[in-house]
């Protein structure tokens, strides 16, 4: 019987996608995935260091696992728990000293190196607690299996790192300078998902139009020219970028929205702040005027885009006018989606040690106001959407029988009744009823 191994993610679409390549590898090993803590040989926790308490988080689940790992032992089963991602590169040798049982311990550059790690304790299991943070020379895409579809809809990283250091954000520490996959690299790689099943491509990377990939001839391309590329590909049907940085939207980039017309009428275009002041004080490259002259040129590109975005409220220094203008700029862009959360340190940023941080109890206060803005143009625009036929991508079984998840090209959840064979297909949809998280509707 093959040995087992279990994954749990945490964070970004780019966690999302390092853990699929991380099953890639272990299912090339001969492993197979469970879906149950308890029946894993290999246990692998892999984390995100954005959110508030993420170590506090994995710590207190590598204690329930620890509990697992015991009783499996008396039962004379092996269980070898190994942590990846954003917190291993902040805590380093830490996540050892206080869960002294993990066996080894790996930055999200360094994850190709699992397997080696896992046949160096399987051959001695006294040599455990390797840690990896090192920021290699070579790239790790180098190292991994080739990638197939798993379903319609697939991502695939293309840029990783950031250079940008805004004051809050933890990501150049723990993913490191940017890096961009070279052109042909990246179009093999989509061609083999589209051949394998893949619909849909989402391009990834933390500031993913930074993306400068090296073509054939060794000039630095942009991600226009890439989308152009990919968009090629036969049997492709739609394409998606994420995540993007306001002051690398470049004019060729924003005329995609008008020339690839598979390219989804859908951009996450994160502004964090209406407010200049802190976005200076954020480190942003763009100040409320630029972001919205972006937005009008994506606009008038394609009059059918639809926006969302990320905010930050209560950064430190954030008076009741700096957040009026937060929410100025949510009724000029009127977003149909968003991700908003409160401020929250991060040890090692410069914000972490501003001593004008926000009262917890204002922070919230400015959130609940903020997020009953968003979720109110959120509503407006999914009720927009009744009586409209829209392609929706089915890839989930819903709660009842005959029951398929899809999404539109807005990303909106669609509950449809239709045929089990239509899973992992796009068909056209009449939207009937709306909420503000999720439509429903009847085939056509």
């Amino acid at each position: 019987m093959s040995e087992k191994y279990y994954i749990k993610t945490f964070g970004c679409q780019m966690n999302v996608y390092d853990s699929s390549r991380i099953a890639d590898m272990l299912k090339k090993e001969g492993y197979e995935e469970t879906k149950h803590q308890n029946e894993a040989d290999i246990v692998l926790f892999n984390t995100c260091h954005i959110r508030e308490k993420a170590a506090e988080k994995l710590f207190s689940d590598l204690g329930r696992a620890h509990l697992i790992q015991l009783e499996r032992s008396e039962a004379g089963k092996d269980t070898i728990i190994g942590v990846v991602g954003c917190v291993v590169q902040a805590e380093d040798e830490q996540i050892i000293k206080r869960a002294p049982y993990v066996d080894f311990a790996v930055g999200p550059l360094m994850y190709h190196k699992i397997p080696q790690l896992l046949q160096k304790i399987q051959q001695n299991r006294e040599e455990h607690g390797f840690v990896e943070t090192d920021f290699p020379a070579e790239s790790k895409f180098d190292f991994l299996p080739e990638n197939r579809a798993q379903g319609a809809c697939s991502y695939l990283a293309v840029q990783e790192g950031c250079n940008n250091f805004c004051t809050y954000c933890v990501v150049p520490y723990t993913r490191g300078v940017e890096y961009s996959r070279p052109v042909a690299e990246v179009v093999k790689e989509a061609k083999r998902l589209v051949e394998t099943g893949t619909l849909e491509i989402n391009l990834l990377g933390q500031n993913v139009n930074s993306y400068h990939g090296e073509d054939e001839n060794g000039k630095e391309r942009g991600l226009a020219y890439l989308l152009h590329k990919i968009a090629e590909i036969d049997g492709l049907k739609r394409i998606r970028y994420t995540t993007s940085y306001p002051a690398d939207m470049s004019d060729d980039l924003i005329a995609c929205h008008k020339d690839i017309s598979i390219l989804m009428p859908y951009l996450h275009l994160p502004v964090q702040s209406g407010s200049d002041r802190i976005l200076k004080a954020m480190n942003r490259r763009h100040n409320s005027a630029d972001y919205l002259r972006v937005v009008e040129k994506l606009y008038a590109a394609n009059p059918l885009l639809k926006m969302s975005s990320d905010f930050i409220v209560g950064f430190p220094g954030e008076s009741d006018d700096d957040f009026q203008k937060t929410l100025d700029i949510v009724n000029k862009v009127k977003y149909i989606q968003a991700f908003s959360f409160k401020y929250s340190r991060r040890a090692g940023t410069p914000a972490a040690v501003m001593d004008n941080q926000v009262e917890e109890k204002v922070k919230k206060e400015r959130l609940d106001i903020l997020q009953t803005l968003l979720f109110d143009y959120q509503d407006k625009f999914n009720k927009s959407c009744i009586g409209k036929t829209m392609p929706v991508l089915l890839e989930q079984k819903g709660r009842h029988k005959g029951q398929l998840i899809g999404r539109t090209p807005y990303m909106q959840n669609l509950h449809v009744e239709t045929k089990s064979d239509n899973m992992n297909k796009i068909i056209n949809v009449v939207v009937s009823e709306a909420t503000t998280n999720s439509l429903s509707g009847k085939e056509i």
